[in-house]
């Protein structure tokens, strides 16, 4: 941390890109803040799908000058969550790099002439998180493999052995892959673009790497056997018209995505993006000496002793002061107390009744009803 601060220091930019986790990005915003003598414009974001709008994705970013996400849907549902909380909000539009204009069912011509033969199943670290599911996905892929011999079914990971991620895996795909699985069923890394190259349909629970099959107009399917949820990632495929469930994987039944889905669901016009001229006007009010500095969504600080505690919970091993460590006794004790508190309070809150069906179409009120359901 004091090695990114000597660096501002020393060359100080224009603008800075603050992508690192929720926690280790509020530590760096703040000490930007605080020890950055004209500090630089802050920005950060999201990647991928950040729909729905969690709390804490604003909550420790609140402090930067501007917030980047990547639909106008993200956009209204983080704006309408900020608010909420208090906050002014300070979003702006991006084009993920990989959501090129879509023209649905046009599928794009294959390099060197090579063979369209995989489905391609985009594996996650963490959706689902059972390792029962997780197996119950390889087992859809054996069939599917079998069904179809003419096919390569791919579980495509995200990252080879060993290899860190974000969210830690604990229990890899390849590990579930039995045995006796079909000789067609096979485990591959690599990028995704190269994957879809060759193939027939991105099979997902929800990876974003459904939206660059969109794009390349690569049917898929996102599976809703698990439900309709939050955690699941999936909420936004909703009114797509690609989710589906296990018996249209083994039967090969993907979709194409709806074309009304697509203008509100990272699919824009690139003219409509406007986080390059916000980032601009920002440097210019910096120059002038006008940059406001944003409120923090943390409404108690507690001191030295909170910052320290924020500081070891970020940083972990790295953050190796005397002050930290004591606050980790201090506060470890407290924090496994208000977390069994929220578990309780969570436990003896009665089971919202389903609510809004009436706008949506038969298949997707029967999504939403099964995530109701659990």
């Amino acid at each position: 941390m004091d090695a990114i601060v000597d660096r501002l220091r020393a060359d100080p930019p224009d603008a800075v890109l603050v992508s690192l986790i929720g926690p280790v990005a509020e530590l760096v915003i703040d000490q930007v803040h605080r020890r950055v003598p004209n500090r630089p414009v802050l920005v950060t974001g999201l990647p991928g799908i950040s729909f729905p709008a969690k709390w804490k994705g604003i909550f420790f970013r609140a402090r930067a000058d501007l917030f980047v996400l990547h639909s106008h849907r993200e956009v209204r549902a983080y704006e309408e969550l900020s608010r909420a909380g208090g906050l002014e909000p300070a979003f702006a539009l991006a084009t993920l790099p990989f959501a090129r204009p879509a023209r649905p069912g046009q599928v794009r011509p294959t390099a060197n002439g090579a063979t369209r033969d995989a489905v391609v199943f985009a594996a996650q670290p963490s959706v689902p998180t059972d390792p029962a599911d997780r197996a119950r996905i390889v087992h859809w892929l054996a069939d599917t493999a079998r069904a179809h011999p003419e096919w390569r079914v791919v579980i495509k990971t995200r990252a080879a052995a060993g290899e860190h991620q974000t969210h830690r895996e604990q229990y890899p795909y390849p590990d579930l892959v039995p045995s006796d699985a079909p000789s067609n069923l096979v485990v591959e890394t690599g990028p995704m673009a190269e994957h879809l190259a060759r193939a027939v349909a991105l099979v997902t629970v929800s990876s974003t790497a459904v939206l660059e099959a969109v794009s390349a107009g690569v049917p898929a399917l996102t599976l809703t056997d698990f439900g309709v949820a939050p955690q699941l990632i999936n909420e936004v495929f909703v009114g797509s018209g690609l989710p589906g469930d296990a018996s249209d994987l083994v039967a090969g039944r993907f979709r194409t995505v709806r074309p009304e889905w697509l203008r509100d669901n990272y699919f824009h016009p690139a003219a409509e993006d406007d986080w390059a001229a916000r980032v601009e006007e920002l440097m210019r009010q910096r120059d002038a000496g006008t940059l406001t500095d944003r409120p923090a969504a943390r409404r108690s600080r507690g001191g030295a002793l909170r910052r320290a505690w924020e500081r070891k919970t970020a940083l972990g091993r790295d953050d190796r002061s005397v002050l930290g460590l004591v606050a980790l006794v201090i506060g470890t004790p407290v924090r496994r107390a208000k977390q069994l508190v929220r578990k309780v309070m969570r436990a003896s809150r009665p089971t919202p009744p389903t609510a809004g069906l009436e706008g949506l179409r038969d298949g997707d009120q029967q999504l939403v009803a099964r995530r109701d359901a659990g």
